[in-house]
């Protein structure tokens, strides 16, 4: 030991220091709790029904319905586009069957925002249901009215505009709204407080802290909240994407950089509904002092309609039409057309596939897409962008370092404050396909929602609430129907399945000649196959199926009502079953009965 060193004993409790040591292991940090809600229901056995007619597991065709008792309100009416595989299909809207059965219950139709996947099936609904009235926010108003005038069905209901602080009451239900932001001017959320809690849907919605539109109404969503959410439905198409979504103001900084840059003309296209975005873009073009063209129906309605209300206040004169364009300079010139997505009719696809009577793409043109494809239509953009870059145009697409473009819808960390603001007891994630509504679901439970609590749905399942508990009911009726046209009765969705299987499975015709008079085959049925197999080499095929089909149809020639629909049947039950059995396929079977009378040799004269 050294001169230095001191050495000192201190006593040492074993059993305390080991009690101290366990305890500073154990120290926590301070957590926060919120005012824990005191939720609210009455005395009721009715349950508060909630599904969707459209929107869950699809991007598209919004349509959700809250019941209690003898009173049904409607929140929004969408529509969904046909893809390129539902060829002749104009439009797919939800199954009203529902509605239809239960129009006396229906008080009101509430829509969220104007976009054309929440309001395009107002005119299909109307027309088959009875809705005493829609309230809608000034645009989406505008834009409703609009399409019944075009239908000519203005007499069909009534259209009311609502304002953020307005009210609406029914025996049973409470109307309010909160602002939200979303890529359209008035996008609002709507509280409906019902006997078993109140439920919150949001529509479509972002966070956005420098809107072009109005602010959202944080401190409303808050007051909400503090009130108590037993419901909250959300938009989950975002839903996988980490993050905030950026803001909009930047996109339109980044876009007027693109026209300084440009030295011929400049098309570009965007969502028509996104009416900031076209605002700004046609204010641009003033500043740059470009004469604007639109190309395209939709752009044209939405543009006429926000000019009428005031929010474009651009002169006649900045816009040009088509057989003008030769009398300006490439430079001078803007165009706006539709065909963002890829749409085979729309005017950009018609420019790229050289079907435009007046405009086709020259070296030097600027092709701006300041949009994103849809789920869905990806490869029809990439398409388009092929055929344009291939006839001498500068294609321009959104990417992360060349920001023209962002989404309308919540990210991840916007979800987040909306859960922290409403803190529901229950959640039904909607619009999005499923894999989006499970991930909505796992975010709501990282946040406050308890595990078990969220529902993933499908379109029909109904979720019933009661005095705080919250369970799966009778599921309805909700298939999608296509419209062919101006056709509405479903029958174009047996079109569509009748395509889905000559595509991949082929069709069989089997033509059988009998006569009725005396129930007899008068030969051997014809099988003729078009897609299913090749028949040179099926011959075994071909003689086994004449076999079945003689057998079944000697079968019903012998029976007590031997008619054409019951010979129709027995050829399908009896083919089918064999033909998957051998080749593994199910054609459509076309059954063809020739009514012939036979000929009977007659008597040599005497």
């Amino acid at each position: 030991m050294k001169e230095n060193d001191i050495k000192i004993n201190i006593p040492v409790n074993k059993e305390v220091l080991e009690k101290e040591v366990l305890e500073a292991s154990d120290i926590k940090p301070f957590v926060f709790k919120q005012k824990e809600i005191k939720r609210h229901y009455q005395n009721t056995k009715i349950p508060t029904k909630v599904f969707a007619l459209g929107g869950l597991e699809e991007i598209g065709k919004n349509t959700y319905a809250i019941e209690y008792d003898q009173e049904i309100i409607l929140i929004d009416a969408g529509v969904k586009f046909p893809d390129a595989t539902m060829l002749g299909v104009s439009a797919v809207i939800p199954d009203y069957s529902y509605l239809k059965e239960n129009e006396s219950k229906i008080k009101a139709l509430f829509i969220t925002h104007g976009h054309e996947d929440h309001i395009g099936g107002i005119h299909y609904l109307v027309q088959q249901v009875k809705i005493p009235v829609i309230f809608a926010p000034s645009l989406a108003a505008a834009l409703i009215r609009d399409r019944l005038k075009e239908y000519k069905i203005t007499d069909k209901t009534v259209v009311k505009e609502y304002l953020s602080d307005d009210v609406w009451k029914s025996a049973n239900f409470r109307v309010t709204f909160a602002a939200l932001n979303h890529s359209i001017p008035d996008a609002f959320g709507i509280l409906v407080e019902t006997p078993n809690g109140n439920i919150f849907s949001t529509g479509d919605y972002k966070f956005d802290w420098s809107p072009l539109g109005h602010y959202a109404e944080l401190n409303k969503l808050a007051a909400m909240g503090d009130k108590g959410i037993e419901l909250l439905l959300s938009d989950s198409t975002n839903a996988e994407v980490e993050g905030y979504t950026p803001g909009e103001r930047s996109i339109i900084d980044n876009i007027d950089k693109l026209f300084l840059k440009a030295k011929g003309r400049i098309f570009i296209t965007t969502f028509a509904s996104n009416v900031h975005r076209i605002q700004y873009i046609i204010e641009t073009a003033k500043k740059y002092n470009r004469k604007i063209l639109i190309l395209g129906r939709s752009v044209e309605r939405i543009i006429k309609i926000i000019r009428e209300m005031g929010h474009l206040k651009i002169n006649d004169k900045q816009f040009i039409k088509v057989n003008d364009i030769g009398k300006y300079q490439p430079n001078e010139i803007m165009i706006i057309s539709t065909g963002s997505q890829g749409e085979p009719m729309a005017a950009l696809s018609r420019i790229a596939n050289g079907k435009h009577l007046q405009i086709s793409v020259i070296p030097g043109d600027t092709i701006i897409f300041s949009s994103s494809p849809i789920p869905g239509n990806k490869a029809d953009v990439e398409r388009l962008i092929n055929k344009l870059t291939r006839v001498g145009a500068k294609v321009i697409e959104s990417n992360s370092s060349n920001k023209i473009h962002t989404s309308g819808h919540a990210s991840q960390e916007e979800q987040k404050l909306l859960f922290s603001l409403l803190r529901p007891h229950y959640f039904m994630p909607m619009h999005g396909e499923f894999r989006m509504l499970k991930k909505h679901v796992e975010t709501a439970e990282s946040v406050n929602l308890l595990p078990g609590h969220g529902f993933v749905l499908a379109n029909g399942d109904q979720l019933e609430l009661l005095r705080g508990k919250a369970q799966i009911g009778k599921r309805i009726d909700a298939d999608a129907i296509y419209v062919d046209g101006k056709d509405m009765t479903g029958q174009a969705s047996n079109v569509i399945r009748e395509r889905d299987i000559l595509s991949s499975d082929g069709l069989i015709a089997v033509v059988v000649s009998i006569d009725s008079q005396t129930n007899k085959l008068l030969s051997q049925p014809k099988i003729i196959s078009r897609g299913s197999f090749y028949v040179r080499e099926s011959g075994n095929i071909i003689g086994e199926s004449i076999n079945i089909v003689t057998n079944a149809m000697l079968e019903v020639l012998n029976s007590s009502k031997p008619t054409f629909g019951a010979m129709k049947q027995a050829i399908k039950a009896s083919l089918s079953p064999y033909i998957f059995k051998t080749k593994k396929r199910n054609p459509l079977i076309i059954p063809v009965i020739l009514n012939q009378k036979s000929k009977i040799p007659q008597n040599p004269k005497k």
